[in-house]
């Protein structure tokens, strides 16, 4: 298995949303609006009333009403520029990466560069 690769923080970035949505796979969730901003993401809602952006490729999603296909965590990791990520996974324009302190969310993709290895 290859090595997670560093990135750099190249634009700060601070969370939205400070209560994010936890799903596990095959919860049942409410699909609501589709992001302009972030193609491939839905605004989720689940039976407890709590809602965020899940990516459109976790859900198995008919007409309005959806089915997780994995466990997600909407958590957002707010950096700032020069920090070192390990970036664990990719998806629609965002980033899953761990800070060096062991936090862990989503960074909008354009907020971070790969590290050069020499």
């Amino acid at each position: 298995m290859a090595e997670p690769e560093k990135y750099k923080v190249i634009k700060a970035w601070r969370t939205a949303y400070p209560d994010p949505l936890g799903i596990k796979k095959g919860q049942r969730l409410t699909v609501g609006e589709k992001d302009s901003e972030w193609q491939g993401w839905a605004w989720c809602t689940d039976n407890d009333g709590k809602s965020g952006w899940v990516p459109e490729a976790y859900l198995s999603v008919k007409e309005n009403l959806a089915e997780a296909l994995r466990d997600y965590d909407a958590t957002e990791l707010t950096v700032t520029v020069g920090e070192i990520l390990t970036v664990l996974e990719t998806e629609s324009g965002w980033v899953w990466a761990v800070k060096e302190d062991g936090a862990a969310g989503w960074v909008p993709r354009e907020c971070v560069e790969v590290v050069k290895r020499h």
